[in-house]
């Protein structure tokens, strides 16, 4: 694969094939592919060991491999939402907190799509979790849905859902030439996954890289296998869906975006600001539009999706949406120009109930191509979640128990038990201790975001710089937080359940 800058794409864009070349083109089929706690860069078009994704590697190489795509959010539902919205969380109101409700005002693709002939729907995880239906929506902002059909999974964590199977289904049911937009939203690898699964279908422990944050431990390594395991399930879905639009003629009139909502369910990765918690995999394909064997190194925001999908499609662009069209980046003409920037923005609220009160843990995350600055609201709150919760009224649970913004797992589990143990603990203490209102890091030198630069003298004058940007940006686009303090975010309602934890003393909130 060649890699590509915005320069290098203004000239792949001057020899590209348009969509708009006849007025009677064929409008293009929308295909919105996204796994479920994925990180950059595991899939094997990225050169990860231990993981083979065909599907997701076909896509990238007959079109587009893109390496710094940022998530909206490290949660899923926020995340998703600003795929759907093309606006960052803080511009989505309780869209832009996890399992909370969906504004019925604000505007999502698949609607608009819909609007103009498209035949809209979706199969496994939409928008969610939250409820979308008590803000008078008559449908997820996904679309319908299309997911009745099941299979028997390899695996007693996987999902029984026929993702491809109901793809199938919901083309079976549009009418003659008309155009599709589909959500294809797997489940996997979301947790819980089948311990050892990975070792029982052939998956080596010497075949996977630990993440630094991570201890190398056999069970550490287990519990990658496991999760390759649910990637390598989904991909093999998505394999099944081009090997079908292939056969029915449409592989070339779809333009497909395959990637995750966050990053990986494992500890100071999901749920967290981290590259492992924000950073995606991405891979982008529409026929002889996009040319083959393109790698992007340009910043790719969530909120460019919605964007890409609306002109791709020759439907206009919502002014309230604050991303642009990836279609000039992968060397499509005729298209609005690439606005060029030097920054994308993720941001979080609350994920998990995790603290008294059901409290939030916001942060606000501003990536440039080398650094990764993270602006914590409320460092006198535990990141993790409080570390001892309720186990019935009046009874406190044991110590280490409440860290639920961490999916559960072998390897909490692992880290919790050596707590004390010299060799892991500080692996413990990454993962669950209270962090400063600011953090820096240089993320090409330090993916693991281990190294906090935010006092280092020696990158004073860009930590100013950019903690400037940040806050500039966060005004401008009226983000509530740097605007009156943000405790609107700490009203919306959570319909998902919500756990009881001891009162904070009082000191550590305003």
């Amino acid at each position: 694969m060649r890699r590509l800058s915005y320069i290098c794409v203004l000239a792949v864009a001057m020899i590209g094939k348009s969509l708009y070349a006849t007025e009677h083109a064929k409008q293009p089929n929308i295909l919105f592919v996204i796994s479920d706690d994925q990180s950059y860069p595991h899939a094997s078009a990225y050169g990860a060991r231990g993981i083979s994704t065909p599907g997701f590697d076909q896509v990238a190489r007959e079109g587009v491999l893109v390496h710094h795509a940022i998530a909206g959010s490290p949660g899923c539902a926020p995340s998703r939402a600003t795929v759907l919205t093309g606006r960052y969380p803080w511009q989505n109101q309780h869209a832009g907190t996890h399992a909370s409700s969906f504004p019925a005002e604000l505007d999502v693709y698949p609607e608009l799509l819909s609007k103009h002939g498209y035949h809209v729907g979706y199969t496994g995880k939409p928008w969610g979790p939250g409820k979308w239906n008590v803000t008078g929506r008559k449908q997820n902002p996904a679309g319908p849905s299309f997911s009745s059909l099941k299979e028997k999974p390899p695996g007693a964590a996987i999902s029984s859902t026929n993702y491809s199977g109901n793809f199938e289904k919901f083309l079976g049911e549009r009418s003659a030439d008309q155009p599709f937009c589909f959500w294809f939203g797997a489940h996997e690898p979301h947790r819980a996954f089948e311990n050892g699964i990975g070792r029982r279908l052939g998956k080596s422990l010497d075949s996977v890289d630990v993440p630094e944050f991570l201890p190398d431990h056999p069970l550490i390594r287990s519990d990658l296998l496991d999760y390759y395991t649910e990637i390598e399930h989904f991909d093999s879905h998505l394999q099944k869906v081009l090997q079908h639009l292939k056969a029915i003629g449409e592989l070339d009139n779809t333009l497909i975006i395959v990637t995750s909502d966050n990053g990986m369910a494992f500890p100071r990765a999901k749920a967290n600001a981290y590259e492992y918690g924000v950073h995606v995999p991405m891979a982008i394909r529409w026929g002889d539009q996009i040319a083959a064997g393109q790698e992007l190194d340009t910043l790719v925001s969530f909120v460019d999706l919605a964007p890409t999908f609306l002109a791709a499609a020759g439907v206009d662009v919502p002014q309230a949406m604050t991303g642009q069209s990836l279609l000039p980046l992968c060397g499509v003409t005729n298209t609005q120009p690439w606005q060029e920037r030097e920054v994308v923005f993720s941001a979080r609220e609350r994920h998990s109930s995790s603290r008294y009160m059901n409290w939030t843990y916001p942060q606000r995350v501003m990536r440039t191509g080398q650094y990764l600055l993270i602006r914590n609201f409320r460092p006198d709150r535990w990141p993790a979640g409080d570390p001892q919760k309720f186990d019935k009224p009046g009874v406190l649970g044991p110590m280490h128990g409440g860290y639920h913004d961490i999916d559960a797992c072998p390897s909490l589990t692992f880290l919790i038990n050596h707590r004390n143990h010299d060799e892991f603990a500080e692996y413990f203490y990454w993962s669950v201790e209270k962090r400063p209102a600011w953090e820096l890091y240089d993320i090409q030198q330090d993916a693991a975001c281990l190294n906090n630069l935010i006092d280092d003298r020696k990158v004073a004058k860009v930590r100013k710089q950019l903690q400037a940007q940040m806050i500039k940006y966060l005004k401008e686009t009226e983000d509530p937080r740097v605007l009156d303090g943000g405790e609107i975010f700490e009203s919306y309602p959570r319909y998902s359940h919500i756990r009881s934890f001891p009162e904070p003393p009082a000191t550590l909130e305003n």
